[in-house]
């Protein structure tokens, strides 16, 4: 329908045309940060129901995870996997892909650290280093990828075939653990042979953290300018809006779809290399933490979006960085930080459910009459 003189186009009979994206953008920060409070405040009640105060809890959180310095640390060494994992998932998300098995790239990222410190021992560090995070980096991508290539040349739900990949990936890193990687003098708990010193990765000078951090960080930063500041970015941002569309207007959809779910595979895997590098010190049980499962709910929590990853992270880190004192002061389960992720999970999917249907538009804005 054309506009004839002196008739204002629709977007200006109702209400100016900035309104819209203003409200969406609000309501995306809002319904996480609302999910995100009623996860806390449904904990508080099944805290109360079991005798705990829930005020007690928050203060020791707080305290533990943000009080001193030293908690500082913890919190953000605790971070840097959790900002990996979540790129894992926040990565292919923009595509419509939920992959949830970051969890088995970051054990396989570590196991192949381990496995071939050994083997690059002579080479100078500024060589060998990088080497060992390459690895790390091409084994959790290959791994993650695969979900990609099973959605695209086979059809398979790319949730379920990345979280049964990440079952096999556990079996397979606790069998070269403690069988050919194992190293003779790891008797209590199988381990692959310590990292030599001059491979192991070193503090940010001044932070007491790891540079696990740093490299986490930008890849956050790469990630964005990724997906907002690219061709590549806007083609995914399509095909994951509409992928008949993409495919109609001749995008590689296929090349895409592996290619991200590769990229998120990658960064989780840099998170295994970092953990048995720069904590760990060499390949053992210890990768499967969990943090490729945290990494969905930061993801989810962010809305996929890279930069908003950081601060969800170190949320996150924090409360797990306070389990321990949370549990000697109040006498509480070594689950209790599990459980409140769960709580928060639930809620965010609840409040998803409202997305779109809010009308923040019409509220702040009515139609002009």
């Amino acid at each position: 329908m054309s506009v004839g003189i002196g008739m204002k186009r629709p977007a200006e009979a109702g209400r100016p045309a900035w309104v819209i994206p203003l409200a969406a953008r609000i309501e995306a920060l809002s319904l996480p940060l609302l999910s995100l409070l009623a996860g806390l405040a449904i904990f508080a009640v099944f805290l109360a129901l079991q005798g705990r105060n829930p005020v007690d809890f928050y203060a020791l959180v707080l305290k533990a995870g943000f009080g001193t310095a030293f908690s500082w640390s913890n919190t953000l060494a605790r971070a840097a996997p959790l900002l990996f994992a979540a790129l894992c998932v926040a990565i292919p998300a923009r595509l419509g892909l939920v992959i949830i098995g970051g969890e088995g790239a970051i054990v396989l990222g570590g196991v192949a650290t381990g496995g071939l410190a050994f083997h690059v021992a002579g080479l100078p560090p500024v060589v060998a280093m990088p080497l060992l995070a390459l690895a790390a980096a091409l084994t959790g991508a290959t791994w993650i990828g695969l979900s990609g290539l099973l959605r695209q040349w086979r059809g398979v739900n790319e949730t379920i075939a990345s979280l049964l990949l990440a079952y096999i990936a556990i079996a397979l890193m606790n069998h070269l653990v403690e069988g050919p990687l194992r190293d003779p003098a790891s008797l209590n708990k199988p381990s692959t042979a310590p990292l030599e010193a001059s491979l192991r990765v070193g503090e940010i000078p001044g932070w007491s953290v790891h540079w696990g951090l740093a490299v986490a960080l930008g890849g956050c930063l790469i990630a964005w300018v990724l997906i907002e500041r690219t061709t590549i970015g806007f083609a995914a941002r399509i095909a994951g809006g509409n992928i008949r569309a993409a495919q109609v207007q001749g995008l590689p959809v296929g090349r895409l779809v592996v290619g991200f779910t590769a990229l998120g595979g990658a960064f989780a895997g840099l998170a295994g290399y970092f953990e048995v590098s720069a904590v760990h010190g060499s390949a053992n049980a210890s990768l499967a933490a969990g943090y490729g499962y945290t990494g969905i709910l930061i993801a989810f929590l962010a809305r996929q979006n890279p930069l908003a990853l950081i601060p969800v992270a170190i949320l996150l880190a924090g409360f797990e960085a306070s389990s321990g004192l949370v549990q000697r002061r109040m006498d509480l389960p070594d689950a209790t930080m599990l459980v409140l992720q769960g709580f928060v999970f639930v809620a965010l999917l609840v409040g998803d459910s409202f997305q779109g249907r809010l009308d923040l538009a019409g509220r702040l804005f009515p139609k002009e009459r």
